[in-house]
């Protein structure tokens, strides 16, 4: 029972990013009708802002410190980060140590940006065009950004750790009757999973509750409609945009002590999320949630050596299975809508 806690566990963490970033790639689908291959390289460019983060905090400056000196007598220039001259040491190493989740105030407007420019930049020219066009051009500028990150950052993973009180391990077995040391779980892990929750929850609210939201929702619903009340939907689903890559890159930054940054972290979460928004239904963003944390727990328990041992590779193949399993019972998907991708 232990092991199935930690898998469950498992399932939800990975569950979350792709459900994160799953909702982003259905937001764009359902209001532009947009098959954005590169919603990964979002993913990424969140990521690597909470590196960027990390080195703006890490900036030092030398200081002469007459208390200190070399083998001849001279005094021995230190650096100092500058964020603790400001702050003073304490204070210093401690907003440095929290460099990830502060690096909130620098992903949610840098990705809000990004996605607007892309949007209004190359996606709007294709908005009438197959759906094979605009794959080939997204895809191609996934490249071209993961190699721009490549040439800024290096192709090594950078490693970008969590916060010291969040960098330990939580004991889960006491809570569930086990004894102690029998089920301990990374406590980033666990945040991340609270972080997605509110996240998605903060989505749902916004289109259910506000009235930009239902405007939106409308928009999805019948687009020609809206627009002759007068309403400029198209502006409100550039907006849309620029929110979907904020989603993709609060995913991507919260990630980084998880899995550390590449210039290839996007493409490895793509097409696993391609797959998750098709299972859950093209368009439904409940669909797109429930279907990614439903694929991550499954893929979890197939990562388990006693199922790898009976089919071997099963956790490498498993998402794409159930894809077809479901795909051929269910073609809309789990909650996809009527004449979604149909044509």
């Amino acid at each position: 029972m232990d092991a199935l806690l930690i898998q469950v566990l498992n399932g939800l963490d990975k569950g979350a990013a792709y459900a994160l970033i799953a909702l982003g790639l259905t937001l764009i689908f359902g209001t532009l009708g947009v098959v954005n291959f590169a919603h990964g390289a979002l993913f990424m460019i969140g990521a690597f802002c909470a590196v960027t983060m990390q080195r703006i905090l890490n900036i030092s400056t030398s200081v002469i410190d007459e208390t200190q000196t070399d083998f001849l007598g001279n005094p021995l220039k230190i650096e100092t980060p500058v964020i603790q001259n400001w702050f003073g040491p304490e204070m210093g190493a401690a907003i440095q140590d929290w460099s990830v989740p502060l690096s909130v105030i620098l992903v949610v407007p840098v990705m809000f940006f990004v996605g607007y420019a892309m949007e209004r930049g190359l996606i709007k020219h294709f908005y009438k065009r197959p759906h094979a066009d605009q794959i080939l051009v997204t895809f191609g500028l996934a490249i071209v950004i993961g190699e721009l990150i490549k040439a800024f950052y290096g192709a090594n993973p950078i490693q970008t750790p969590a916060p010291a009180a969040l960098s330990g391990t939580i004991d889960f077995g006491t809570w569930f009757g086990f004894e102690a040391g029998a089920v301990l779980y990374p406590a980033w892990r666990l945040v991340y999973f609270l972080f997605a929750g509110a996240v998605i929850a903060a989505v749902f609210a916004f289109l259910q509750f506000t009235t930009f939201g239902m405007v939106v929702r409308a928009g999805m619903a019948d687009r020609e409609t809206v627009g002759l009340l007068g309403i400029d939907i198209d502006k409100r689903f550039t907006l849309m945009f620029g929110l979907a890559a904020a989603v993709a890159g609060l995913a991507g930054m919260m990630y980084t002590p998880i899995l550390s940054p590449h210039y290839n972290i996007g493409m490895d979460f793509l097409v696993l999320s391609f797959v998750v928004v098709v299972v859950g239904g093209m368009g439904s963003l409940p669909g797109a949630v429930l279907a990614g944390f439903m694929l991550g727990i499954l893929q979890s328990f197939a990562s388990m050596n006693e199922v790898k041992a009976i089919i071997p590779g099963i956790d490498q193949i498993i998402i794409y299975l159930v894809a077809i399993i479901i795909l051929l019972t269910r073609p809309r998907g789990l909650m996809g809508r009527k004449g979604v991708m149909e044509d």
